[in-house]
């Protein structure tokens, strides 16, 4: 079987096509996170932010998300500094030289498996609408990858 693009080129040779397919859907990096100030760790809370549309795990202000506060802009000048993201998360994965997961769909050929194999936010989050940001800590959630 052939190499698909994502086994061969690197980052900073896709396409915007190439890398905006490489997007999983799960939805975390559209999280707030909370940094444990002692050690660095970081932790994911299940709030999330107020564009994101839950029901297809997608920004609703994707073309405006320069706009949006504290929205990640992910680029591939900054793959090293994607530890952030969730490790399960394809613009990771293919920086650390890893496999996609059979539930990529990229690998399986659905969007919706990525939900089945319950590896989104898809029916797990709060809009940070509805949560004081002094109220964060009580959200923090440790799911799979």
């Amino acid at each position: 079987m052939s190499k698909r693009f994502w086994q061969t080129k690197p980052l900073s040779e896709m396409n915007v096509v190439e890398w905006e397919s490489l997007c999983d859907g799960c939805a975390k990096c559209c999280l707030q996170k909370l940094e444990d100030e002692d050690n660095g760790d970081l932790h994911y809370t299940r709030v999330a932010c107020r564009h994101l549309d839950e029901t297809n795990c997608r920004c609703s202000a994707y073309e405006q998300r320069r706009q949006v506060p504290h929205c990640v802009l992910l680029t591939a000048a900054d793959v090293t500094e994607f530890g952030w993201l969730p490790s399960t998360c394809a613009y990771r994965l293919v920086a650390e030289g890893k496999p996609l997961p059979e539930w990529h769909h990229l690998i399986s050929g659905s969007r919706e498996t990525i939900h089945a194999a319950g590896r989104s936010v898809k029916g797990r989050v709060l809009s940070e609408e509805y949560v004081h940001p002094d109220g964060l800590e009580e959200h923090i959630v440790h799911w799979v990858g």
